[in-house]
Formats: structure tokens, sequence, C-alpha cells
């Protein structure tokens, strides 16, 4: 059943209560009228509140109860003075009024920090906790998520937050060509992760639209959810993890299974360009690892047999530096 049903459901049963209502003398077509005009107002009404937050909307509601306890406790208080009937019900009201709007908008102001609101309860056994992963713009547009899929390495419940979503669809209709090159290249890779890894991804609809970041708003609904970010995005990494957030990044993921090497140890290498320091040369290993070679610019375009002599491990990814063997 989708909303489109219900909302027809909706109008028709409000026409018959309408009908039946006024039928008395011979006003069931007004009744009817009515009926059908009250449900198609809430129905504009119901569209123009889709916006609304299933968070937003719990913690306006857990602030309304405790706006009414606090008005109720501090009018008990007052009704202890020696106040006439007229002036004790007109405080009573102010003070439901004032603690009511302060509740809400405090509870609003603060809805992130409520975990404990009903609709984020999640009720699993302890030593099975739900393993949920948000994926952020860097690591779809990247690729290598369609292959960690297929795989299988990565478990549990897969989320796109519709904020990620939008700004993928965004960097997809830029004027910029790269740009747009790339959030193309999001779209498909997405739309491959759903069909050929078999992974059920599932659309999260909080936006918190205070925030104006993509990655704030990352990190807050991975604090809500007690999820992890999927991300190659350093920077995100490092915000996310100083808040006390987990973060799988692909890039770590990618320099850790590089195979490992040690100084001493020959290999074969294809010298691509020039490097940095005088006489130095530059090739790749299959992994895309850096290999600087000593004294070998002479022979750029060739393959050469090479012996490590020290590896560095950078940010960006390890560094093999070798000579020529002899």
């Amino acid at each position: 059943m989708n909303i489109l049903l219900v909302r027809i459901l909706f109008v028709v049963g409000s026409f018959i209560i309408g009908y039946q209502t006024l039928s008395v003398g011979g006003s069931g077509l007004i009744g009817a009228g009515i009926g059908a005009g009250a449900a198609l107002l809430m129905i504009l009404l119901e569209i123009g509140l889709r916006k609304v937050s299933v968070t937003g909307l719990s913690s306006a509601v857990f602030g309304l109860i405790l706006g009414l306890i606090m008005a109720k406790l501090v009018g008990d208080a007052f009704s202890l003075a020696q106040i006439d009937v007229e002036s004790l019900g007109t405080i009573r009201v102010t003070l439901t009024l004032v603690f009511c709007y302060l509740g809400m908008v405090i509870a609003l102001r603060g809805k992130d920090e409520f975990n404990i609101i009903i609709p984020y309860v999640r009720l699993r056994r302890q030593d099975s906790p739900e393993e949920i992963t948000l994926f952020d713009t860097s690591v779809i547009i990247d690729g290598r998520i369609v292959d960690i899929c297929k795989s299988k390495f990565l478990g549990g419940k897969m989320i796109i937050p519709k904020f990620v979503l939008r700004e993928l669809q965004q960097i997809a209709d830029s004027t910029d060509p790269i740009k747009r090159q790339r959030g193309r290249r999001g779209l498909e890779m997405l739309h491959t992760v759903q069909k050929e890894a078999g992974v059920d991804i599932t659309i999260h609809e909080e936006d918190f639209a205070e925030t104006n970041e993509v990655d704030a708003k990352l990190v807050k609904l991975a604090k809500l959810l007690g999820a992890s970010i999927l991300t190659v995005d350093y920077n995100l990494n490092r915000v996310a993890t100083i808040q006390g957030v987990k973060v799988l990044n692909i890039n770590e993921l990618a320099n850790a299974l590089k195979p490992m090497v040690f100084p001493g140890e020959n290999m074969q290498i294809k010298l691509i360009k020039e490097g940095k320091e005088h006489n130095q040369a530059i090739g790749y290993l299959d992994d895309g690892t850096m290999v600087v070679v000593e004294d070998a610019r002479r022979l750029i375009g060739q393959e050469v047999k090479v012996a490590v002599t020290s590896v560095l491990q950078t940010q960006a990814g390890r560094m093999i530096f070798t000579k020529i063997e002899k």
C-alpha cells in the first residue's frame, strides 16, 4: 500500500462520514463536500510537513511533555500562595504556554542528543549488535566500493543519507565537465553496487537542516545511529575520529593489503619518469606503489632489476626506495 492509496481512502472515508453526519434534513451532499474538503486540506497540510523529520517531531513531543510537567509543578507551587481563583487560572495558562514553548525549542535545538527517543531505540541482543555503515560522497565516486561489496567484506546495514545523494546529484549536474563526470561516475557506481553486488542499501531521510556542511551532517547522523562512516576523505576521517565516530577508510585498507617489502629484496620495475631528486627515476608496482630508483635517469623507459634500500610510509601511501642491482 503506497501513500497515494492511503490518501484516496482518507478522502473517500471523509466524504462518507460527512454525508452521513449531515444527511438529516437533506444536507447530505453539503456534508459530503465539507468532509472531502477537510480531507483535501489535511492532505495539503501533510504534504507541507513532509520535510519534518521523525527525530524533530519526536524531540518536539518530548519537549512538549516536559513543558507540561514543569508548568504543572510550578502552577501547584503558586496555588500554595494566597491568590484568587481567577488570577491563579491566568497564571496556570501563562505558565503552560511559556514552559511548552521553551521545552519544545530546547528539545529541537538538542534533538541530535536524544538517543533514547522511541524511534531510535534499537531493540536487539547486546551480544549481536547491528552494524550500520554510512557511505559518504567520496567513497561512492571512488568506485572501489563495488569490488569491496562484491567480496562481502562489508556486513550489516548500509545506509546512504539523502543529503549525500543530493550532493552527488549536484555534482553530476555541475557545469564543470570534470565534476560532472565524477558525479555521473558516482551514480553509476551506486547503481552497480545495488544491482551487481546484490547489496541492500537504505536511503536515510534525516537532513539536519540547521547544518550546511555535508561532512558535519554525516558525523551527526553517525553519532545518532551509532554507525561507522565509509570514506576515502582524509579530512572527514580526522574530524569523525576526533568526535568518537568509527571510520572505515578504503585508502587505509588498500595500504594494509599491499605486499610487504623489506630492504635487500630484489624486484623488476619499469622506469616511467624522472624523480624529484638528481638522477632519480620512478616506476610503479601493479598496486600503484611508487618505486624510486637512484642513479637511473638514463634508463627511463627500460625495465631494470633493483634492490630495495628502504621503505617510507606516508599518508598518501607507501614509497619504496631502491638502487640498481649491479
